[in-house]
């Protein structure tokens, strides 16, 4: 009873932070237009580093050792660094909807280095579930006719591929070093990195930018660079790593329908049938047996 109340539990906080991802892309799209990639892309770390450092001094957190310090500096390499900024810059040249389809992937990345990294071991039954949700948002991808790739597309499929490797090691590392802290660390890693680059990014009209445009930073460097990687991380160690990530197929369509609301994109009928597939294959993919490397099959 108590492995089935952490496993709900990490299912429901693994849903709150896809709910807050995907406000990430209609929000990038958004301060890119008046902030620009670079600035956009690497200075929400910053912002974001300095709410942490502040919780980490007055908590007196411990420093990670010289292993943990390794596996945080693969996920600030795909939650701080690639994923921030290869999106940005791709969002300044492709609809939100586009950008929604190509990170649909990111479930089969973050499954397969969770085998890699997590030594998880996802039964066929869960398997062919995976499967089935990457194969309806591939449909739609064809159907809105995205079947022939940009060179922005192709970087978000990088940036796709280096997350989906920096959430298996988060939701490996938060088992022993705490779901907040991974994420806290990981900032603080790379954000004096950031300092120069997004310096020479700052300009005189930045000042002029509207309301939306800083609101739609203030949310990215809060909201999608730390509080949604609290609840994520902490959803990936509770539930399991591979059964969790099967939820961020529900995170195109929820961008789809927020950018519908807040970007005035269409949403058609199709897209609704193709959501109710990825439904389906999350809730059934949920059940099926994941094995950890030398253990029994359960369902964690």
């Amino acid at each position: 009873m108590q492995v089935e109340r952490r496993e709900k539990l990490g299912l429901l906080l693994g849903l709150a932070g896809v709910i807050c991802f995907s406000i990430t892309l209609p929000a990038t799209r958004v301060a890119v237009e008046y902030f620009g990639a670079t600035f956009v892309g690497l200075g929400r770390t910053i912002f974001a580093a300095m709410i942490v450092a502040f919780v980490l001094l007055v908590r007196k957190e411990k420093r990670p050792s010289l292993r943990q310090f390794k596996s945080l500096v693969i996920v600030s390499l795909g939650a701080v660094l690639g994923f921030p900024l290869l999106t940005s810059w791709a969002m300044e040249s492709l609809p939100v909807s586009h950008g929604a389809v190509v990170v649909a992937l990111l479930p089969l990345a973050t499954t397969g280095f969770a085998m890699l990294r997590a030594g998880e071991v996802p039964s066929l039954i869960f398997w062919l579930y995976s499967l089935i949700g990457s194969l309806a948002v591939i449909t739609y991808a064809v159907h809105l006719g995205f079947g022939q790739l940009q060179f922005a597309d192709l970087a978000l499929l990088a940036a796709v591929l280096i997350l989906g490797l920096s959430y298996a090691e988060g939701g490996k590392l938060a088992r022993e070093l705490g779901s907040w802290q991974v994420i806290a660390w990981a900032l603080l890693i790379a954000a004096p990195l950031f300092i120069v680059p997004v310096f020479l990014n700052v300009t005189g009209e930045m000042l002029h930018a509207p309301l939306k445009a800083w609101i739609s930073f203030l949310y990215l460097a809060v909201v999608s660079q730390f509080l949604a990687y609290v609840a994520w991380y902490s959803g990936m160690s509770l539930g399991g790593i591979s059964r969790v990530s099967q939820i961020q197929y529900l995170q195109p369509f929820l961008m789809i329908a927020i950018s519908a609301l807040f970007l005035n994109e269409s949403v058609t009928l199709f897209t609704v049938l193709v959501a109710a597939i990825v439904v389906c294959s999350v809730i059934f993919g949920k059940n099926a047996a994941v094995m950890k490397k030398g253990a029994a099959s359960v369902k964690q």
